[in-house]
């Protein structure tokens, strides 16, 4: 697909959420298409979730101008930008410009729009993969990377034993919802995302085709949660989705032993790969997840102005 050369792209926006289903739908394609030629993701799945909820800012970039002014059908989507509702006085975005249509400009006119957008809120921008586009267009912008997130990786060659752990029981949904939210808060109460997930964001995973109740654990003492593993499998590939750990169970190393359960918990499952995502500063995971085998293959950079921060510890985050 070549863009009309004789038009200038059209950018319509901001429109607030939940998006239509076919503009969801020129979304997934154009972020498929970015995917295919990158060899990685373009869009986060929290992103692509939001398409679906109120709260975030949406922008859809056009091929060409058309009498109706543009949108679904009209003319090929080559560009799309969203910008999350703000956290702590800052926004997070991410953004994605079709390969055939890049290198003209579109990319940096919607960086300004999300900017601009932004307001008196620090803007944070997600790039997938460190590649050099996003570096170039993020430095144009004055933008420097805050933030990285390893994706950590295994192969699973061989059947790991699991040890048994008591207390640790599949999730019931219907029952464990409102537990696993307040569990997860205090895990990640210093996490900008993973600790802010809501009933609402927890049940929308669960209607993913990839959620598995029986993939999902937790770990309970007196009738009371106090850790959980979380596993989302996609064949070939396992990844350890997320792993909490509640304030008054941490330094029990409950974290290396949930780890070492995923592993045995995926080996078992017949798949090729392990994979989990957590901060690059985040010390105790990575030292915890390298000992368990898994090592450094990707980096997922977030851009913006400098500014300090802190990750819990035994924790990792879904991508």
């Amino acid at each position: 697909m070549q863009p009309a050369a004789q038009q200038p792209p059209v950018l319509h926006g901001p429109t607030c959420g939940p998006v239509e289903a076919a503009e969801a739908a020129e979304v997934l394609a154009l972020a498929a298409r970015a995917q295919h030629a990158d060899g990685i993701e373009a869009l986060s799945e929290q992103t692509l979730l939001d398409l679906d909820v109120a709260g975030p800012r949406h922008w859809f970039v056009h091929a060409t101008a058309s009498p109706g002014g543009g949108g679904p059908g009209s003319a090929p989507l080559v560009a799309y930008a969203q910008l999350g509702t703000p956290v702590d006085g800052s926004r997070s975005a991410e953004l994605v410009v079709d390969p055939d249509a890049r290198r003209a400009g579109i990319g940096g006119a919607l960086l300004d729009a999300l900017l601009a957008a932004s307001g008196s809120h620090r803007l944070l921008v997600w790039a997938h993969g460190d590649l050099p586009g996003a570096r170039a267009l993020a430095a144009r912008a004055g933008l420097e990377p805050v933030r990285s997130l390893w994706r950590m990786t295994r192969t699973l060659d061989q059947a790991v034993p699991a040890v048994p752990i008591d207390g640790l029981r599949p999730f019931v949904p219907g029952q464990d919802e409102d537990a696993w939210v307040e569990l997860n808060r205090a895990a990640f109460a210093s996490h900008p995302e993973q600790g802010r997930l809501s009933v609402a964001d927890l049940e929308a995973r669960e209607r993913e085709p990839w959620f598995d109740p029986d993939d999902l654990l937790l770990l309970e003492r007196d009738g009371t949660a106090v850790a959980y593993l979380w596993l989302k499998v996609e064949p070939p590939d396992g990844e350890l989705y997320a792993l909490g750990v509640s304030p008054e169970a941490q330094g029990e190393r409950l974290g290396s032993t949930l780890t070492a359960r995923a592993v045995a918990h995926l080996a078992a499952r017949g798949l090729r790969r392990a994979v989990l995502y957590t901060d690059a500063g985040n010390t105790a995971a990575v030292r915890a997840y390298t000992a368990a085998g898994f090592r450094q293959d990707r980096v997922d950079l977030q851009y913006g102005a400098r500014a300090p921060r802190t990750s819990p510890e035994d924790a990792t985050m879904p991508s």
